[in-house]
């Protein structure tokens, strides 16, 4: 059974591949290559949802081994990938922001859910003082890692509060004083 990383690069080479059949020069092919993907991906499709079904039926142990899939990285991937997941995006977005809140507050950092509905995310990260742009560069990776595991199938992810941030305490003399102060000092004014 392929790891985790392993199951990721499995995606990444087959999400290639199919940005490369729009490079096949016979349209029929082309067509008939896409028809086949798309014949397999529904059977996938309906097998997943029946077999998710037969554990439902199967009593009241049911419904915790769907949620047990659901939470399986691999597994969960899968059912997010056919639209069985037992959470619906919204939910798991919310999950996702609950984990990851206590690695931020190591970081002096806070995150706030400003939106979340239909796959359309907004967050406010509120970020300790004395923070650098590695360290927001750290946090947004952190953010977006979290989100995009629980929940592939967002439709947008905004993340306000980490933008702007310099890379070190420095800020330049025309951002204090404004490119027209600077100006004239290079030239001798005042």
């Amino acid at each position: 059974m392929p790891g985790e990383r392993e199951f990721q690069q499995r995606i990444q080479r087959m999400g290639d591949s199919i940005q490369e059949l729009d490079m096949i020069t016979d349209p029929a092919t082309r067509t008939r290559v896409k028809l086949l993907i798309q014949s397999l991906m529904e059977l996938h499709s309906a097998g997943l949802e029946k077999a998710l079904e037969i554990i439902f039926n199967s009593g009241e142990a049911g419904q915790p081994i769907i949620d047990r899939l659901g939470h399986d990285p691999l597994v969960g991937s899968l059912l997010v990938l056919y639209g069985l997941h037992p959470e619906d995006v919204d939910t798991r977005v919310e999950k996702a922001v609950e984990r990851v809140r206590p690695q931020l507050r190591k970081q002096g950092s806070e995150v706030e859910l400003l939106t979340n509905h239909d796959g359309i995310v907004a967050l406010q990260v509120k970020v300790g003082g004395h923070a650098c742009g590695s360290t927001t560069a750290t946090l947004r990776a952190m953010i977006e890692d979290a989100i995009y595991e629980a929940a592939p199938d967002i439709a947008s992810l905004q993340i306000e509060g980490l933008e702007g941030k310099p890379a070190s305490g420095f800020i330049a003399v025309d951002a204090l004083l404004g490119s027209a102060a600077v100006a004239a000092r290079e030239n001798g004014a005042d």
